[in-house]
């Protein structure tokens, strides 16, 4: 194979894995790259697998269309390589002999290379009419699976849902979160100081290559989810318990912000790479490998910031792959988890203390559901704590008529979106 395409190579390898094998895709990219490519390489390969399973429902109706019968379905190498020429040529625009060589090649050294003439057929066709095909798609329903779609058109309606899909189809932005001087480094790292107080710039190269990566000044974390820490308010000096913590972001936030923070996350494996992090930063907190339902301190904390697991649907922009494999079913069953989560922190927090809930899921049924869901269940136990607009930027257009914060990746898409979240405020009584 031509040394050319091994950044496609890359790139065929991550599909497979993430498709066939529903392995997450930024671990099946690292595995597939490992350290043989080029930072440029590296960030083309991840760019056509993360493009491909963003408009995978677009890619496969297009190839259907040009083949008179299906795939057998022991030729999945071949749609893959298919899905990955279609990519390049309609939605980053490779021009058409590279992205059709470099799929004829990926297909040449294998057993299907007996599919190289259908692959060279149906992308020439592609390249002639795809353009006239694309604009007849539905791409916000294509793309997306229609029990997400459906959900999302039930909770926010149809305009909303078609604003979030398409900002999932988007290539977000590099956000940053500092511990201090926000404005120094926004003007180092070239980005926008967002009212937040996240840096947004745009991605290109190598993360650790960025100035003040290596010396600890910050960390990567999108806007919204720089937002649930900041509702604990001053944190100096408190005992702030971070339950479900990894990978580290948050924890992060609260140490940089003088709290006494207790990291808890079930995996050790998480919780290794989050003191990894804190090393690099600077940054000092307590973890412990432990089930979040369970797991009970010496004493009650000041506060504590419970970043639910969720569906993750909110973060589909940066992860296309969260939503593939899930189902309704497995909502139900994280929002059972989360249930136990919330009735549990009552154990974990002094009475005057503040809890914040909070989902990277744009599902009503594992956010407002479940604060009003507990608030009927433990009535005299907690009461919500509204949030004000000022406490987040004075971004009002994210705030709920219940005081909450419910961030869409269609918010802010003049600058780039952000990953869909919902939080919380509540205080413990008695």
């Amino acid at each position: 194979m031509p040394r050319s395409y091994a950044d496609r190579a890359v790139a065929l390898a991550t599909l497979s894995a993430v498709l066939d094998r529903n392995r997450p895709l930024e671990e099946a990219f690292d595995e597939a790259a490992g350290n043989g490519l080029s930072a440029r390489d590296r960030g083309f390969a991840r760019l056509i697998a993360s493009t491909a399973l963003k408009r995978l429902g677009q890619t496969d109706a297009l190839i259907a269309h040009c083949l008179e019968k299906p795939l057998p379905a022991s030729a999945q190498p071949v749609r893959h390589a298919l899905r990955l020429g279609v990519t390049q040529l309609l939605f980053l625009d490779v021009p058409a002999h590279a992205a059709i060589d470099s799929a004829v090649s990926l297909l040449a050294k294998t057993r299907h290379a007996g599919f190289k003439g259908l692959a060279n057929a149906v992308l020439r066709r592609l390249d002639r009419e795809g353009k006239a095909l694309l604009d007849d798609q539905d791409a916000a329903w294509l793309n997306m699976p229609d029990w997400l779609w459906h959900a999302l058109v039930g909770a926010y309606g149809e305009v909303t849902a078609r604003a979030i899909a398409a900002a999932n189809m988007t290539e977000p932005p590099l956000d940053i979160s500092v511990k201090a001087d926000a404005a120094l480094w926004a003007e180092r790292l070239e980005g926008t100081l967002l009212p937040t107080g996240t840096i947004r710039r745009g991605f290109g190269g190598a993360i650790a290559d960025l100035p003040g990566y290596e010396e600890g000044a910050w960390w990567v974390q999108d806007a919204a989810a720089a937002l649930p820490a900041r509702l604990l308010g001053d944190v100096a000096g408190k005992d702030v318990i971070d339950l479900c913590a990894a990978p580290g972001g948050k924890t992060s936030q609260l140490a940089a912000a003088g709290a006494r923070v207790t990291a808890i996350d079930r995996s050790v494996k998480r919780l290794e790479r989050l003191s990894r992090n804190l090393q690099r930063l600077g940054l000092a907190a307590a973890t412990q490998a432990a089930d979040g339902t369970a797991w009970m301190p010496a004493d009650p904390a000041d506060a504590l910031l419970l970043d639910a697991p969720c569906s993750a649907t909110g973060t589909i922009r940066r992860h296309p792959d969260v939503a593939l494999g899930k189902t309704p079913a497995d909502v139900t069953k994280l929002a059972a988890l989360q249930d136990r989560l919330l009735d549990h922190a009552a154990h974990l927090v002094k009475p005057g203390g503040l809890l914040v809930y909070a989902t990277c899921s744009l599902l009503p049924a594992e956010g407002e559901e479940r604060i009003a869901a507990l608030l009927d269940r433990a009535a005299g136990a907690w009461e919500r704590v509204p949030v004000d607009p000022a406490e987040i930027g004075g971004w009002a257009e994210c705030m709920t008529p219940d005081g909450d914060v419910r961030t869409l990746p269609c918010h802010l898409a003049d600058e780039g979106g952000v990953d869909g979240f919902y939080a919380a405020r509540l205080r413990r009584l008695g």
